[in-house]
């Protein structure tokens, strides 16, 4: 990858439908290369598209960072090779929030819904160049850019240190001093992205719940609800994982997952998980 900006972080191909500061539609072509792509980076899509919004209905002075998700409903997979069909609803977009709905789509069928997410603002020169994003909003508006840049966002060791099968697992998760996805979350300052910690954790949850002693093999992640982010985490950080997964009740499990650095916790949420 020659310059990793609007790349290797960057799930929106192309704005079909522009209502400003209502509405948008977009798509974005999932790499056929890549190993997966899994519900946590399709939740991000439809999240930066959100952005774009927000960003040009406050002509580019702030942008969304860290949006806390009230639900999000995971009704389907997205395969390497499939294209997403992605839109938003904003329901409020000023210099302090954007708030909206969204979801996104393979082929007519809904595989993510996002509902009640909340995106604070913060000055956008603070973390990217506003001229970049204005030419940026213009192409992805006038024809779209080149698909299938995206190359995956490499391997990210999560170590785990104990494990009662079924139950609650700890681990360690350090975040790389270096990596692609820095370079466009983001260009003036690296975040590690919450979508891909999200993943991480997720993974996890779900090995907890398909052991014989939860649901077994054919669990499947249905729901997060209560998504937050406290403060951002940045290149070298350690954090500490903890996955506790409730009682199965009818069928199904929720489990809690937090991330801590030095004892501080830097984000949490709920997974709702299905038997098959």
């Amino acid at each position: 990858m020659s310059d990793p900006h609007f790349a290797a972080y960057s799930f929106v191909d192309r704005i079909t439908e522009f209502d400003a500061a209502k509405r948008a539609c977009g798509t974005f072509a999932i790499p056929a290369h890549v190993e997966a792509f899994p519900p946590a980076f399709v939740a991000e899509a439809v999240g930066q598209l959100a952005a774009w919004v927000a960003m040009d209905a406050i002509d580019f002075r702030g942008r969304p960072v860290a949006a806390l998700a009230t639900e999000t409903r995971l009704l389907g997979d997205a395969t390497p090779g499939a294209r997403l069909a992605l839109a938003v609803d904003i329901q409020q977009c000023d210099d302090e929030a954007v708030a909206y709905d969204g979801h996104a789509s393979v082929d007519g069928r809904r595989i993510v819904e996002l509902a009640d997410c909340l995106g604070p603002m913060l000055p956008v020169a603070d973390f990217d160049s506003p001229s970049a994003l204005r030419e940026r909003l213009a192409l992805l508006r006038d024809g779209g850019a080149p698909e299938g840049r995206f190359d995956g966002v490499g391997d990210i060791a999560v170590d785990v240190a104990a494990i009662v099968p079924g139950k609650v697992l700890h681990a360690t998760i350090d975040v790389p001093k270096a990596a692609p996805f820095f370079a466009d979350h983001f260009p003036r300052r690296p975040v590690f992205p919450a979508t891909l910690l999200l993943d991480l954790m997720m993974r996890r949850a779900m090995d907890l719940a398909r052991a014989p002693e939860a649901l077994g093999r054919q669990a499947r992640a249905t729901r997060i609800t209560h998504v937050k982010m406290r403060s951002f985490i940045v290149p070298s950080q350690r954090l500490a994982v903890e996955i506790a997964l409730g009682a199965v009740n009818e069928g199904v499990a929720k489990a809690m997952l937090s991330a801590k650095t030095d004892e501080r916790l830097v984000a949490s949420a709920r997974l709702e998980v299905a038997s098959g």
